[in-house]
């Protein structure tokens, strides 16, 4: 293999192991953030059992409401819901990775 094509043939697979896209990438973002911040009484995946009785699983958050309207709640801080749920206030970048994960998840 010549110089050039050893470094083009780095080059892809390197661009094979990135996500596929941004949103992708924002999806893992916001799924390792509601793993550490939500997955102690949320079900957070697309099959799992929320452990606390009055934390809707995540799959399962669009019947309720539009997804959307979680931005505003994230952005001022979550303190509200279940009585055991700890406040949590995220970030522009948080709320955005966060957003994309739980609509990956929806039920359809």
């Amino acid at each position: 293999m010549r110089p050039n094509s050893r470094l083009s043939a780095a080059i892809i697979a390197a661009l094979v192991a990135l996500p596929a896209t941004h949103t992708e990438a924002e999806e893992l973002r916001g799924k390792a953030l509601v793993e550490t911040n939500c997955a102690r009484c949320h079900a957070v995946g697309s099959n799992d059992t929320s452990t606390h009785p009055d934390a809707p699983p995540f799959r399962t958050l669009s019947k309720r409401y539009p997804i959307e309207d979680l931005e505003e709640a994230l952005a001022e801080g979550i303190s509200t819901g279940h009585p055991d749920m700890p406040e949590f206030v995220a970030s522009p970048d948080q709320i955005d990775a966060i957003i994309a994960y739980i609509r990956s998840v929806q039920d359809r």
